[in-house]
């Protein structure tokens, strides 16, 4: 399973990668592969402002449905429009191509909350790689 391990993540299976401020915000192989066939995403609104683990959009998989939460607070600076089209994008490049939003980040100091590469693998590691996308724990 793939951790890119300058990314930092969240106990419910969302990444960000920060550069100059700017986080961009995805779900983790992990969560895809749980979810399965991602069939629709519901893009965040451009300038919304959102808070750390606040929910800010949602998947829809043939599974389930599925809540995404922001990693970290901000505003959302871009969407990726081509997942309104293609939401199995996020099922084929969870890390590169299906990235969900950009948030320019309001408090730097909120990265503290989040896991490094590392350590979310060791958390996947205590699910056993089996537990549920959606439980907090």
């Amino acid at each position: 399973m793939e951790i890119v391990q300058h990314y930092l993540y969240t106990k419910e299976h969302e990444w960000i990668s920060i550069e100059d401020g700017v986080g961009i915000v995805g779900i983790t192989e992990y969560a895809q592969s749980a979810l399965g066939d991602i069939t629709f995403v519901e893009l965040p609104k451009v300038d919304a402002e959102v808070e750390q683990f606040e929910q800010f959009t949602a998947l829809e998989s043939v599974k389930s449905a599925s809540d995404i939460f922001s990693p970290m607070s901000g505003r959302i600076t871009e969407v990726n429009e081509e997942l309104s089209e293609d939401p199995g994008l996020i099922n084929r490049s969870c890390y590169d191509k299906g990235w969900i939003a950009k948030i320019e980040v309001s408090d730097m100091d909120e990265a503290s909350n989040l896991m490094t590469g590392a350590e979310y693998e060791s958390y996947l590691e205590s699910l056993g790689r089996g537990g549920d996308p959606d439980s907090d724990e």
